[in-house]
C-alpha cells in the first residue's frame, strides 16, 4: 500500500468492496466523481488480478485479509483485525462500505477506530436471505441482529437499491426510518450503454435467428436452470432463436453452476455458453432480448439496466430489484419466479413481435436516462455524503 499523503489537505473517502472487480463494475464512476469533487480516494479489496486497474484509475489501493467466501471463524477474526488496524493506520473521513461483510466487519472496525461517517450499501439481501432451513433462518437472525447493532450510530446511513429491501429493514425496526436511504441501484453509463442505432431511425432486418441473453454470475439462484429448460421449451415449439449464457460460476458462491453442467448443456444445443465476457456492450448488441430468471433478492441487476440502456427488451421474474426496473407492457415481462412455463410464454411472444421488442427497447431506454444513470445515482449520494460530513463537505472544492 502506498503511503497517504497529508489527510488534512483534502478530505478521504474509503471505499470497502470484497473484490476488486466487484468495486470496477459498481462503483467506480462513484469513486472517480468523489476523486473529481475534492476528495482523496482510497479502494480496500482483496488481492486480485485487476488490482492494477484500479491504481492506474489514481486510487490508493489498500490490500484486505478479508475474504468474501470464507466461514473460517479464525480467518474471519484476522480479518476483523486487519481492517481494524487499516481503519485506524488510514482515519478516514467516511467509509462507503458495500455489501454484507464489509457492512458488518467495517462497521465494527470504523466504531473501534473512531471513524466519523459511515455509510452503508445493501446490494441486496443475498444468499442468506433465501429460503431455508432452520440453520438458515438461525444465521439470519444473527444478520439482522448485527445489522441492527451496527446501525445504531448517529452518523450512519443505509442505501437500499429497491424498496422490497428498505421496506424489509424497517418493518423488522433493524434500523430508524432517518437512517435509510432509497437510491436505485448503482447506475449505468448511458453513453457508453446506448442503442445501436438512434431512436429515430428504422433498425434493419436481422437475418440471423433473434439472440436471447442471460448475462450473469452462473448461480442456480439467478435462473441458470429455467433459462435452459424455457429455451428446450421454445426450440421444440419450432421456435428459431439462440440462447446465450454469458458468465462464469462463481465458485466461492455455494450456488455455483458447476462447469461440468454448463458444458454439457452447452454440447446438448438449446443454449450457448459463452464464458466470461469482458465488452459487454457489444454482447448486448448482439442480442434481442436479456433475460434474468432470478430466484435471488437482487439489488438492482446491473445487467438489466445495462440492457435497458441499450435499447434492449427484457424479461425477468418478479422479484425484489427485478421490479424496479421492468415495468411489464412498458419495457419488458415480469414472471413467476421458478415458472419455467411462464418464462417461455414470454420470451416467446417477444421473439415472434419484433414490433414489441422495439417498443420496449425503446422505452426501457428512456426510463434508464430518466431514472437510472450513473449521474443521478452519484448526485443522491454526494447528498448522503453532504448530510454525513457536514462542514467537511464543504472544504472539499477549497482543498
Amino acid at each position: 500500500m502506498n503511503k497517504i499523503s497529508d489527510k488534512s489537505k483534502k478530505p478521504t473517502i474509503l471505499f470497502l468492496v470484497t473484490d476488486d472487480w466487484f468495486f470496477l463494475m459498481h462503483r467506480k464512476a462513484l469513486a472517480l466523481a468523489a476523486r473529481n469533487a475534492g476528495f482523496q480516494v482510497l479502494v480496500a479489496t482483496a488481492p486480485g488480478s485487476q488490482v492494477k486497474e484500479i491504481e492506474a484509475l489514481g486510487f490508493t489501493h489498500c490490500p484486505l485479509k478479508m475474504c468474501r467466501s470464507s466461514r473460517n471463524p479464525l480467518r474471519e477474526m484476522v480479518g476483523i483485525l486487519d481492517l481494524i488496524k487499516l481503519y485506524r493506520q488510514l482515519r478516514p473521513d467516511i467509509v462507503h462500505q458495500v455489501s454484507i461483510k464489509p457492512i458488518i466487519y467495517g462497521s465494527l472496525a470504523a466504531k473501534i477506530a473512531g471513524i466519523p461517517a459511515v455509510v452503508n450499501a445493501v446490494t441486496g439481501l443475498g444468499f442468506v436471505f433465501i429460503a431455508g432451513g432452520r440453520r438458515k433462518k438461525v444465521l439470519r437472525r444473527l444478520v439482522e441482529s448485527v445489522y441492527c447493532l451496527v446501525g445504531k450510530r448517529t452518523q450512519v446511513r443505509f442505501l437500499f437499491e429497491n424498496p422490497d429491501d428498505r421496506d424489509y429493514f424497517l418493518e423488522k425496526r433493524i434500523i430508524a426510518p432517518e437512517k435509510a436511504v432509497l437510491i436505485l441501484g448503482s447506475g449505468v453509463e448511458i453513453e457508453r450503454f446506448r442503442p445501436r442505432i438512434p431512436e429515430t431511425g428504422v433498425p434493419s432486418l436481422i437475418m440471423r435467428p433473434p439472440v436471447v441473453l442471460l448475462a450473469a454470475r452462473l448461480l442456480w439462484h439467478k435462473g441458470v436452470e429455467e433459462f435452459v429448460k424455457a429455451a428446450r421449451v421454445l426450440h421444440e415449439r419450432g421456435i428459431e432463436a439462440e440462447f446465450w449464457l454469458a458468465g462464469m460460476p462463481d465458485m466461492s458462491n455455494p450456488a455455483a453452476v458447476p462447469v461440468s453442467r454448463l458444458l454439457y448443456w452447452h454440447r446438448q444445443g438449446d443454449v450457448r455458453w459463452l464464458g466470461f465476457q469482458n465488452d459487454m456492450p457489444a454482447l448486448y448488441q448482439k442480442s434481442e432480448i436479456v433475460c434474468l430468471p432470478t430466484r435471488y433478492r437482487e439489488g438492482i441487476p446491473v445487467t438489466l439496466l445495462e440492457a435497458a440502456a441499450c435499447g434492449k427488451p427484457l424479461v425477468a421474474t418478479d422479484m425484489p430489484g427485478c421490479r424496479e426496473i421492468v415495468r411489464p407492457g412498458e419495457n419488458g415481462f415480469l414472471v413467476a419466479s421458478g415458472s419455467v412455463s411462464e418464462l417461455a410464454a414470454a420470451l416467446e411472444r417477444l421473439l415472434l413481435d419484433r414490433r414489441l421488442r422495439i417498443e420496449f427497447g425503446r422505452n426501457g431506454r428512456q426510463m434508464v436516462e430518466e431514472g437510472f444513470s450513473d449521474k443521478k445515482v452519484i448526485s443522491d449520494t454526494f447528498t448522503v455524503y453532504r448530510e454525513l460530513l457536514g462542514e467537511k463537505w464543504f472544504k472539499l472544492k477549497k482543498s
